[in-house]
């Protein structure tokens, strides 16, 4: 638990609270929470439903008063100054780290307090204000011309592709001046997420603090970022902080969009709902499988694009698996309610895949969008799309339900200029260089190039972004542009000891990385499961994270196509 932080005698802040932490906040004479961090926005997040409900039964008041990373405008500041008002004192107001908390209170005392006494408060508490107190005294407005900060490279994002982008920049020139943005102290290893649900992994063995990956020599701004100024070759950070850069990396992921489910977020986590795409709830996936003794369960795949688009069918074979050595899938009803038209999206693999679905039993509803859920009343509601294109809609009973939340590009980029029309950063998909800003790069799940959004990938992309932007900067010699192929992969963990191991390139195209004798990628296989299980974690924590290019040194274009 991060501690409150005093802002005045009446208000605190801190960092993202937890239902289970509420006790202790009522215990230190809190009476009320204004939760200010949009449900969500990360990965271990609980939902504000969550929140209230802890509240509620501790009884304190809890109001939501959700603000975007960098989206804090005046009136969101006087809606948080009337909220404050209303509520019995005092008080603790949180976000992911406090400081969008901060920077409301800071914009709600404009005209009431002092700006140097904004300030200093604002300090004393651990938060620079500086900016913030610099757009009041500027009419609201964050000027670019100054910053407070300036690196050669900027990455935004320590996720998989940030740090391994930064990682091998370093391995290629140790003397790169690089700052990484990101306000999260923790680091997941979202791939073994679905061994947790499964029973295989613990939670815990996919996690580590961010400050022991961030790679040496490289400056850690532990700030969200709030907007892009391109033209002005600037970063503005929560708190309106300005960066500058010579060269950006834009890498900070997706954004699971739990509220674009109704109901979903009131029910997550209880009530036969759970979701292996949140570290808390991974857990919750087995524990509901370990349990299931019969009856319905669903499992949901909603639009493209999305985080392992084989995620949604992994969590259902493991599932299957363990029903069928415990003797109850006979009494079991299996449906996959995918929102697309296919089983996978690679042909080749659809008939190993397909041989599961008849030995497990389970019922394929292409075209099923789920829109709506009711935990309590165990009901979910699909959209139903007919091949004439009408709609429907259509409903399900369960007793237990995985739900993939609808994923889109985060709001700060989705809105940005560095934005194609659906919201990613728009570049080209072999250089992966901005197809407008030819100082940004951009990696991973966030980018628009048409590939699978998977850890493989951006282990495959972080060295063609750090050779392009090192040959950019005149760094090392090499005369071709380095190119990324697409390449993606998909262990699809079919039962528990054997994986399908899908490869691909863009277009769908097959592409195996072994031998047939070694690795036949088109059957199941107990050698790629212990390649998912025992080598693929290291090599993520060890190798890719670190610099190391085992297989993922990148190809360049020919010397006819320059």
């Amino acid at each position: 638990m991060s501690e409150a932080k005093k802002l005045t005698d009446q208000l605190s802040v801190q960092g993202q609270v937890r239902p289970d932490e509420i006790p202790a906040l009522k215990a230190a004479g809190f009476r009320a929470i204004i939760v200010n961090r949009p449900d969500g926005e990360g990965a271990d997040q609980p939902g504000f439903a969550e929140i209230a409900r802890a509240a509620k039964d501790a009884g304190m008041e809890a109001r939501y008063l959700p603000v975007e990373t960098g989206k804090v405008s005046d009136a969101d500041a006087e809606r948080f100054g009337a909220t404050f008002d209303e509520l019995p004192k005092p008080v603790l107001a949180f976000c992911r780290s406090g400081t969008r908390s901060t920077t409301l209170w800071a914009l709600s005392q404009a005209g009431r307090m002092p700006l140097p006494e904004i300030l200093a408060r604002a300090k004393a508490a651990g938060y620079d204000m500086s900016g913030v107190v610099r757009r009041i005294a500027n009419g609201g407005q964050v000027p670019t011309d100054t910053a407070e900060m300036s690196h050669d490279i900027v990455i935004v994002g320590a996720g998989a592709g940030g740090i391994a982008a930064a990682a091998s920049l370093v391995a290629r020139a140790r003397d790169l001046d690089i700052a990484i943005v990101d306000p999260a102290d923790i680091h997941y290893y979202q791939p073994g997420w679905t061994l947790v649900g499964g029973g295989v992994f613990k939670p815990e063995e996919t996690r580590k603090d961010m400050a022991a990956l961030i790679p040496e020599g490289v400056k850690w701004i532990r700030a969200a970022v709030a907007a892009f100024e391109p033209d002005a070759n600037a970063v503005i950070l929560e708190g309106c902080r300005v960066l500058k850069y010579r060269k950006l990396i834009v890498a900070p992921g997706l954004k699971l969009d739990w509220a674009g489910i109704e109901g979903l977020e009131q029910t997550l986590g209880r009530n036969g709902v759970t979701s292996n795409y949140r570290y808390d709830l991974a857990p919750y996936t087995w524990e509901l499988v370990r349990s299931l003794a019969g009856g319905t369960a669903l499992f949901t795949q909603p639009p493209m694009p999305i985080k392992c688009a084989g995620a949604p069918q992994k969590a259902m074979y493991l599932s299957c698996y363990e029903w069928e050595r415990r003797g109850t899938l006979k009494d079991t009803h299996v449906e996959f309610l995918n929102a697309g038209g296919v089983l996978f999206g690679v042909k080749e693999y659809v008939p190993p895949l397909m041989e599961y679905v008849k030995r497990y039993g389970i019922d394929l509803c292409f075209s099923h969008n789920l829109k709506k859920i009711d935990g309590p009343a165990k009901t979910a509601w699909f959209e139903k799309t007919d091949a004439e294109g009408n709609k429907t809609m259509v409903e399900r009973r369960f007793d237990m339900i995985h739900v993939v939340p609808p994923q889109t590009a985060p709001d700060f980029v989705r809105v940005s200029p560095l934005a194609n029309a659906a919201g990613w950063v728009d570049v080209d998909q072999a250089t992966l260089r901005h197809v407008r800003y030819p100082d940004i790069y951009s990696l991973g799940d966030v980018m628009s190039a048409p590939n699978a959004k998977t850890a493989a990938a951006a282990r495959k992309q972080a060295p063609v972004v750090a050779e392009n932007l090192l040959r950019d900067l005149g760094r090392i010699a090499e005369p071709h542009k380095a190119i990324y192929d697409g390449y993606g992969s998909c262990p699809l963990t079919v039962e528990r000891g054997k994986v399908v191991l899908a490869e691909f390139l863009y277009g769908g195209k097959r592409a195996p990385s072994f031998p047939k004798w070694f690795i036949d990628d088109l059957k199941p296989s107990r050698t790629a499961w212990l390649l998912k299980e025992k080598i693929l974690p290291p090599v993520y924590w060890q190798a890719m994270l670190k610099g190391r290019e085992p297989m993922a040194k990148p190809g360049h274009e020919r010397a006819d196509a320059v």
